[in-house]
């Protein structure tokens, strides 16, 4: 008989929930493209297979956030914010970037969802 090796998830990725029971990055993940959808999906399905990964497709952002980088259609840029929680990939906060930088605001969110659940 012969035995495959199933792949593990190093770090399943979950969906951060606010107080109402809305989940915001599965919402704005709803908003994109078909296309964009997948390839956001199979960028937090590398992280989550590879943990822990680096550049280019994860970067550590400080403050135990880090950021799953995606390439989308039309030269536009993707980023889904996240934190290590429990042994799994807390997904936090989701946006098109604009700018070089994160914007204050975007991290500052992330921050004080992540402070949140502790």
């Amino acid at each position: 008989m012969v035995h495959f090796a199933v792949p593990v998830k190093r770090l399943p990725a979950f969906f951060y929930a606010l107080p109402s029971g809305r989940e915001p990055v599965r919402e704005w993940l709803k908003e994109l493209s078909a296309d964009d959808r997948k390839i956001v999906g199979e960028d937090i399905k590398d992280v989550e297979f590879a943990w822990p990964i680096g550049m280019p497709l994860c970067r550590p952002l400080g403050h135990g956030l880090w950021e799953v980088r995606s390439n989308l259609t039309q030269a536009r840029i993707a980023r889904v914010v996240f934190c290590e929680f429990e042994g799994k990939m807390l997904l936090l906060h989701a946006f098109i970037k604009k700018t070089q930088k994160i914007p204050a605001n975007d991290l500052e969110l992330a921050l004080k969802r992540k402070r949140e659940i502790g």
